[in-house]
């Protein structure tokens, strides 16, 4: 007697179960999308290098897991690393714009107090050939100012001055008398000239100022 013969039953290997979510790709996605936009804001944008740095090291982590298979969202993890990635290049640019100005300003005060405690030699010269004159001169420097007036008959006359500080200098003029003649005024500045003027005729003007 024989037996109908049963169906051998499959066994159905059970489905694995689903990678979990990536928080931490997600979480360096999202901290380098703040980072990034972050740092494109001077000043603000200093609160952009934590973040950014997060973003990149949360991103590469989550990256790795989802490599493994250990999690999902690998693109959100891959677009996490180059958003940090970016806003790391700006921050970065932006220290370096920073560091340079800073360095800028630094020098220009330093050249402004060079300047302020330098020393300079002023000459003040006149020629020409009128029979008589009027020379008013002028200094400025940090410790003061002088002002002076002189009757001339005889030329070259000639002074010569030491001042110091940022605005020193001085100015020269010098006008001839009725009888006229001509008359040329000259201030040297450490040995450059710096101005010339010349006056012919009677109650002729010549001025010159080394500003």
């Amino acid at each position: 007697m024989s037996y109908p013969q049963q169906p051998m039953m499959q066994h159905q290997q059970p489905a694995p179960p689903p990678a979990p979510e990536n928080g931490l790709g997600t979480a360096g996605f999202v901290l380098g999308l703040l980072g990034l936009l972050f740092s494109f804001i001077p000043i603000i944008g200093v609160i952009a290098w934590p973040l950014v740095i997060l973003g990149l090291v949360f991103g590469l982590v989550g990256l790795s897991k989802a490599t493994k298979g250990r999690a999902n969202n690998k693109g959100l993890a891959i677009a996490g690393i180059a958003l940090s990635a970016v806003g790391l290049v700006v921050c970065i640019l932006w220290a370096a714009v920073f560091t340079k100005a800073a360095s800028d300003a630094t020098e220009a005060i330093e050249d402004l107090e060079a300047q302020a405690n330098k020393e300079v030699v002023l000459v003040y010269e006149i020629t020409g050939d009128a029979p008589g004159a009027t020379v008013s001169y002028s200094t400025f420097s940090d410790s003061g100012s002088s002002t002076n007036d002189e009757a001339v008959t005889t030329f070259p006359w000639t002074k010569e001055f030491t001042v110091k500080g940022l605005f020193s200098g001085g100015t020269l003029t010098v006008m001839t008398g009725a009888e006229g003649g001509t008359v040329t005024c000259k201030i040297t500045v450490d040995g450059v000239e710096k101005k010339t003027a010349t006056g012919t005729g009677p109650h002729a003007l010549a001025s010159c100022s080394n500003f």
